[in-house]
């Protein structure tokens, strides 16, 4: 990890400075994707409200990846460290984020000692079909291992999400987890930019690179065809292993070649789709779309999470879709706009208090705070 990280001192925690509750965000900060982003968001919503740490777990899964930039910044923006995890973490609620990162360890380090133990499911606990997405019973049960009390909570980030916690829980009642009454919101304090009032066939997407994250080249190829002005994608690594191989008309770009703002900006569609095996259990790429003004086209279980704005498709009809957009102007707007409305939930003062009734058990204020 190559970013400093603060050594901590004896107590896991310094003296409450007031009531506020003692939080603790027990992080892997070297995700390249929306987890890092999800976790940064918090950092800034939660800090004026909570007696906050943010403490790393180095895993073996990203042994040799730097932290995060956006966790930097925004623990930079919060006035807080980054700490190494201690022997015992001791808060009022401890928050971990995304288990899969511990799929590579053979135990937990810091004990945890918490009123309410949290983790959030970044990733879906299964994947299309009912198999695991990832070896959930090994993680959870390193973090059970070391909850010494207190309540144990799954915190699912969207419906679909949830879904899979629940089969995956329905099935394992002997483990001691409970799923929160609520989800675990997505914060997105993007600037809402206005959709072009003249769309043109300019196609793209964006994600981490992996190969989950992408349809057979046959789909991509369907997605993306000749015939459109602009075929851009950004976090291409896997393609390009194979460049000679692809269509000369696809712009492909690595991971992190460009900022996502100026890349979204050069489009007008947002085309995007995984692995049948694989489904976004949120998608921030998307939500960023939405923000830059664009109209996105995606699966149906993924454009749930986001409202009607988003149009949801099987891949097969994406050239009729684009086509019927781009001859109603009005039309593309309105969608967007849609979209763009349907985000106001995922704001942060919409989401802090909901934030805050997870930490606490006590009923989410509707005031903004």
């Amino acid at each position: 990890m190559t970013a400093a990280v603060e050594t901590p001192g004896r107590p896991a925690l310094s003296p409450r400075p007031d009531a506020r509750p003692r939080v603790t965000l027990l992080v892997e900060p070297r995700f390249p994707g929306g987890t890092s982003g999800a976790v940064a968001a918090e950092i800034r919503a939660l800090a004026p409200y909570v007696t906050l740490q943010v403490v790393a777990l180095a895993t073996r899964m990203f042994r040799d990846r730097p932290v995060h930039p956006e966790i930097t910044r925004a623990l930079e923006d919060a006035g807080l460290a980054l700490r190494a995890a201690p022997p015992v973490i001791r808060a009022d609620a401890i928050v971990l984020h995304n288990p899969a990162a511990l799929k590579l360890e053979p135990a937990l380090r810091p004990r945890l000692s918490a009123a309410r133990t949290i983790v959030v499911t970044h990733e879906n606990l299964t994947r299309p079909g009912g198999q695991e997405s990832f070896d959930a019973g090994h993680c959870l049960g390193l973090v059970a291992r070391q909850s010494v009390v207190g309540e144990r909570f799954l915190a699912p980030v969207s419906a679909g999400n949830r879904r899979g916690v629940a089969d995956w829980l329905a099935g394992r009642p002997e483990t001691g987890w409970e799923i929160t009454g609520d989800d675990w919101p997505n914060i997105l304090a993007l600037p809402l930019v206005a959709p072009t009032d003249r769309p043109r066939d300019r196609r793209g997407r964006h994600s981490r690179p992996g190969f989950e994250k992408f349809p057979s080249l046959a789909a991509l190829a369907g997605q993306f065809p000749p015939h459109a002005e602009r075929c851009a994608i950004l976090g291409a690594d896997t393609l390009l292993a194979d460049r000679e191989a692809l269509p000369e008309h696809w712009e492909l770009l690595r991971f992190g070649a460009v900022p996502v703002e100026e890349f979204l900006a050069g489009l007008d569609f947002f085309v995007y789709f995984t692995n049948p095996a694989w489904r976004e259990s949120f998608g921030r790429a998307i939500a960023e779309a939405i923000a830059a003004g664009k109209l996105v086209i995606t699966d149906p279980e993924t454009a749930a999470a986001f409202g009607p704005g988003v149009i949801a498709d099987d891949g097969t009809g994406v050239d009729a879709i684009v086509a019927a957009h781009v001859a109603d102007p009005r039309r593309y707007a309105a969608a967007v706009r849609r979209a763009q409305a349907d985000l106001a939930r995922h704001r942060p003062e919409a989401v802090a208090p909901r934030l805050l009734a997870l930490l606490t058990s006590q009923p989410a204020r509707h005031d903004p705070l």
